[in-house]
């Protein structure tokens, strides 16, 4: 990650009420716009108009949307490369944890020297396989007390 991406955030929930806000009109857009590759975003600020790509609009809605539930946002460029501190704070996890999970095998890493780097790719899949297995589990219990009776 460049030092660029790493700035001090305001706590989570800080502007959730100006976020949930703002979420409306760009929801709204990319309603009215729903098979256009680019929507046209006006800046009253500057007296500008932009055109964006749907996805960068599509990205905003979802930094958005979670702002607006009070949880912090970072975005990570697939390709870029993580400490292994970094990692675990993506993940919620020590960092012991996590060099359990890549000495495992679980997350595919790369060593520079004595230290790992991770790619935020490998990360992220590693994260969506997760939170898979933790749905499946869940369904699986949740079958199972609605057989016997509980729920």
């Amino acid at each position: 990650m460049s030092a660029s991406t790493a700035r001090p955030t305001p706590p989570p929930g800080a502007n959730a009420d100006f976020a949930a806000r703002a979420l409306a009109p760009v929801k709204k857009s990319l309603a009215r716009s729903s098979d256009a590759e680019r929507i046209h975003v006006r800046i009253e600020e500057g007296d500008a108009d932009l055109e964006l790509p749907r996805e960068a609009v599509e990205l905003l809605a979802t930094v958005l949307s979670h702002m607006a539930a009070g949880r912090a946002v970072s975005i990570v460029p697939e390709h870029a490369e993580l400490t292994t501190q970094q990692a675990a704070d993506m993940l919620n996890v020590s960092r012991p944890f996590l060099i359990g999970l890549l000495e495992a095998g679980e997350i595919d890493y790369r060593k520079v020297g004595t230290h790992r780097r991770i790619k935020a790719q490998s990360l992220l899949e590693y994260q969506r396989h997760d939170d898979r297995k933790r749905r499946e589990a869940a369904d699986e219990l949740t079958a199972v007390n609605q057989e016997m009776g509980l729920i």
